[in-house]
């Protein structure tokens, strides 16, 4: 039985979203964080309530309090410091150098505030349903009144429809900034309240049609909020709001009027407009698999990465277009992490043939290089580019424990991104002119700050860490290298190494090639178990899989590349099942999804995801990190909304579907037995190669190919495993059956 090519042809589409992935409620979202979520990457909305009113919270996302933290310009700031004082034990001074400030009100995200439409007594809740295919939430209610809300893909301006409540106007509502609270914040995940920032009341206007207010923040920075309807015939209205801020527009109030006003005069083409680009994004892939409730979690999410990451727009932070709409400050400031979760947020967008919303993540730390250089410069003092763990709008450090937040890897994990933007695109000019300078600046921070070597010559690195091994406790810090640097050190010098090869650097990549020899192999136990640093392995149930990055998704270590890697893998991920998921949040299972899918372990990945959107999402699909289904998966029950579960729990199903880091393109590489039929469409491989596969009783009945550049695409045998090479026409898909 071998792979071979008896025709070209057009892919027919068929499966992919439809009305049973949508979101439908039978009773009313109560809680913002439950509600149905809209957004096209710069605004935001959430629709929730029992028309009571219904209630419409408005975000945009470069609406940010931007003070900066004062103690990180001091004397006292700097690296040399720091190991100063972990050295003689002054745990509270670092604490309030590095951790106090994380817990003022600022620097943080910020809401725009809310539309509310009072539908009166008579309106009972009837059904609320977002509609993934349009990008439309609607909801009736039991007097025929209908409301129905949505976004424009790609327009500053959102938009409301009512039907049946000609005299039920929507009105503007104002964050609660106005005054200062006496109370601090609680150092907890709950940052305070809206109050504590200190801002002057909004500056409110209206007329017969419309509404708006102006708000004043922090530092001259500003937004504005505008609001009008017009009736639209038989006992309708239609709406229109926009949220400018200041960061691009000298007047604010007269833009977001002016995007209002445009999108109520062209209502009917915006619509078209929007519907295209959602049918648009939505032929880019799809998946099928006998799963009902791992399928219909994978929509919901590759949706909400499409209502999130947008080019141009800024990219994703802990709850993305949706900031907390409760009179308090959002979960963690609702800043950038990126210890983990800015970079699970996009991995999806790789195999899952959505690269142009994803980009923004690059270009967005492309356009914030001069903030980390500064950074890099002010607190190590050495040349290169490392990146803040947790960051504001302009990649500023922002503080937290000072273990993670001021990693030396950061810069590595985050420039992984460049490299696989590079990979499954294909794309010479982003590598040349973006991909590898940005990991040339990253590797050369690293090695500065590894030029200490040991009794073996080997490279050093001062300060260790392993997110979020020990909290952030004293032992938190390791005198010796963690596994999580490790990882990430070895794969940046050698990525470094082998793009400055591609572009023809001979010189640089036989030095980095030089570096990444003097770095420390990976540390395992006599079995080849995965450490998490020397003589140190992970010893509880923990939430955080960062001594693992070799495996996923960094891809140093793969089952294929021999016995001793099989033993690694096998024994490192029977110790996650040994030690139990009680002190896991729901990225874990996400997580744990991609590692056993790299394991060829569908049938674990598939548990994984199961559990994920059994236990660890609201109604409305939002990642919570706590268990709320009362089974017990995990120890952590609470509710704060964060984005990255979600997203890494699409690229796990992605994961189990097709894989292409072995050097060969890989259908169904760790899907159930149980799963006999599955398909997928257009999903993409590196080198920019989409394939399109179907499964039938187990059985590969079709494995389609398609590269907008042509050339050869290396392939594994989905029976025999055999690898054959397929030579691609530029832009034609090409069916590969087996003979019979």
């Amino acid at each position: 039985m071998s792979l071979v090519s008896v025709v070209l042809c057009v892919v027919a589409a068929s499966g992919g979203v439809n009305a049973g992935h949508d979101l439908v409620y039978s009773t009313p979202a109560m809680v913002w964080d439950e509600a149905l979520p809209l957004g096209n990457g710069l605004l935001g909305a959430l629709v929730w309530g029992d028309g009571q009113p219904l209630k419409i919270s408005l975000d945009r996302t470069d609406l940010w309090d931007l003070r900066p933290v004062p103690e990180f310009h001091t004397p006292e700031y700097d690296y040399a410091t720091m190991q100063q004082w972990e050295a003689a034990g002054r745990y509270e001074e670092l604490k309030k150098l590095y951790e106090e400030p994380y817990h003022r009100p600022g620097p943080t995200k910020i809401p725009a505030g809310r539309i509310e439409i009072d539908l009166g007594a008579g309106a009972a809740f009837g059904a609320s349903r977002l509609g993934l295919a349009e990008a439309t939430a609607a909801t009736e209610f039991s007097n025929r009144a209908k409301l129905s809300v949505w976004i424009h893909a790609t327009e500053p301006v959102g938009f409301i429809t009512a039907e049946h409540c000609a005299s039920f106007l929507p009105r503007l509502v104002a964050p609660a900034f106005g005054g200062k609270a006496e109370s601090a914040a609680e150092a907890s995940i709950v940052m305070g309240e809206l109050s504590e920032l200190g801002y002057p009341a909004p500056v409110s206007t209206q007329g017969e049609d419309w509404q708006a207010y102006t708000q004043a923040g922090w530092g001259g920075f500003g937004f504005a909020v505008y609001l009008q309807w017009k009736p639209a015939g038989d006992g309708q209205w239609i709406a229109a709001w926009s949220v400018v801020s200041n960061r691009g527009e000298d007047d604010p109030l007269a833009a977001a009027k002016r995007n209002v006003e445009h999108g109520l005069a062209d209502y009917d083409m915006l619509r078209a407009a929007h519907l295209a680009w959602w049918r648009a994004y939505w032929e880019k892939s799809w998946v099928a698999v006998p799963d009902a409730a791992i399928e219909k979690q994978w929509y919901l999410d590759t949706y909400k990465f499409g209502a999130a990451s947008r080019l141009g727009a800024p990219p994703i932070t802990l709850q993305g277009p949706w900031t907390a709409d409760d009179g308090k400050l959002p979960p963690w400031k609702g800043d950038y992490h990126h210890d983990l979760n800015t970079e699970l947020s996009y991995w999806p967008c790789y195999s899952g043939n959505r690269l142009e919303e994803g980009q923004n993540f690059v270009d967005w730390l492309w356009e914030t290089r001069g903030a980390c250089r500064a950074w890099t410069e002010r607190f190590f003092k050495l040349p290169g580019l490392c990146v803040p763990m947790t960051a504001d709008l302009n990649n500023d450090q922002i503080g937290g424990w000072r273990q993670y937040t001021h990693s030396a890897t950061i810069g590595a994990w985050v420039a992984h991104h460049f490299y696989m933007h590079w990979e499954f695109s294909g794309d010479e000019t982003f590598l040349r002119a973006r991909a590898y300078p940005y990991l040339q600046e990253c590797a050369v921070f690293l090695e500065a700050v590894t030029a200490k070597r040991d009794a073996k010559g080997l490279r050093t690195l001062p300060l260790s860490s392993s997110p979020e091994i020990n909290d952030n406790k004293p032992d938190a810090w390791f005198l010796t290298w963690t596994n999580y640097d490790l990882a990430l050190s070895r794969w940046l010098f050698g990525a470094t190494a082998e793009l400055a090869e591609r572009v023809g650097h001979a010189a640089e990549a036989a030095k980095w090639r030089t570096v990444l020899a003097e770095v420390p192999e990976l540390i395992t136990g006599a079995d080849g178990l995965l450490l998490v640093a020397q003589d140190y392995p992970l010893h509880e149930s923990h939430r955080h899989f960062s001594h693992l990055m070799s495996i996923y998704p960094l891809g140093l270590i793969d089952p294929q590349q021999g016995p001793a890697e099989v033993a690694t893998v096998g024994v490192s991920l029977a110790q996650l099942k040994t030690l139990g998921t009680k002190l896991w949040t729901g990225y874990s299972f996400a997580w744990e999804a991609s590692l056993a899918a790299r394991a060829g372990d569908g049938d674990r990945a598939a548990a994984a995801l199961g559990i994920f959107a059994e236990a660890f999402v609201l109604r409305n699909s939002f990642h919570c990190n706590g268990d709320q289904s009362g089974k017990g998966y995990s120890n952590f029950t609470y509710r704060p909304f964060t984005l990255e579960g979600n997203f890494a729990a699409a690229a796990g199903l992605q994961e189990m579907l097709l894989q292409s880091h072995r050097g060969a393109i890989e259908v169904f590489p760790a899907v159930p037995a149980a799963w006999g039929d599955v398909a997928f469409h257009q999903l993409r491989a590196r080198g920019g190669v989409l394939v399109s596969a179907r499964r039938v009783n187990g059985v590969v009945e079709d494995l389609r190919l398609c590269s907008a550049a042509g050339g050869a695409a290396a392939v594994r045998d989905p029976a025999g495993g055999a690898v054959q090479t397929v030579v691609l026409e530029a832009g034609v898909w090409r069916s590969l059956v087996r003979e019979p």
